[in-house]
C-alpha cells in the first residue's frame, strides 16, 4: 500500500548516537510531505482528466460506431435501390421489346393485308376496264351498223305521213 502524507508526517525514527540532525530531517520530511501531497493532488487531477477524456472518447467511439452502422445501412439501402432499379429497367426493356415485336408484327400483318387488298383492287380495276372497254366497243359497233340508217329512214318516213 502506498504511503500517505500522514504516514510520512507521523513517521518517527529511532535515535542513535551521532544520528541525523532532527530539525533537518523534520524539514526534509515536511518538504517531502508537501511535494508528495502535490504529486497526489496532481495525480487525482490527472485521473479526473483521464476519466473525463475517457468518457469523451467512449462517446466519440459510440458516435463512430453509430456512423459506421449508418453508413453500412445506407450502403445496403443504396445497393438495394440500385439492384431494384436494374431489375426494373430490365423488366421495362423486356416489355418494350415485346411491345416493339407486337407492333412490328401488327404492322407487317396490316401491310400484307393492305398489299392483298391493293392486288385485289388492281384485279377488279382491270376487270372493270376490260368490261367497260367491251361495252364501249359493243356500243360503237352498234352505232356503226347499217341498222341505224334503216331506223333513221323509218323515223323520217313517219314524220312525213
Amino acid at each position: 500500500m502506498p504511503l500517505t502524507p500522514l504516514d510520512i508526517h507521523n513517521k518517527e525514527f529511532a535515535r542513535r548516537i551521532r544520528g541525523y540532525d532532527e530539525d533537518e530531517v523534520n524539514e526534509f520530511l515536511d518538504q517531502v510531505i508537501k511535494d508528495y501531497e502535490g504529486v497526489i493532488r496532481e495525480n487525482k487531477e490527472l485521473q479526473n482528466q483521464m476519466f473525463t477524456l475517457q468518457e469523451r472518447l467512449d462517446h466519440f467511439i459510440n458516435i463512430e460506431d453509430s456512423l459506421s452502422k449508418t453508413i453500412i445501412v445506407a450502403q445496403e439501402a443504396a445497393d438495394d435501390v440500385k439492384t431494384n432499379a436494374k431489375k426494373e429497367s430490365q423488366l421495362i426493356i423486356k416489355e418494350s421489346e415485346k411491345n416493339a415485336d407486337r407492333i412490328i408484327n401488327e404492322a407487317l400483318s396490316k401491310s400484307r393485308k393492305i398489299s392483298m387488298e391493293i392486288e385485289e383492287l388492281k384485279k377488279q380495276a382491270s376487270i372493270y376496264r376490260t368490261r367497260f372497254r367491251s361495252l364501249v366497243e359493243a356500243q360503237l359497233e352498234l352505232l356503226s351498223m347499217d341498222g341505224w340508217e334503216t331506223l333513221e329512214s323509218r323515223e323520217e318516213a313517219k314524220e312525213v305521213y
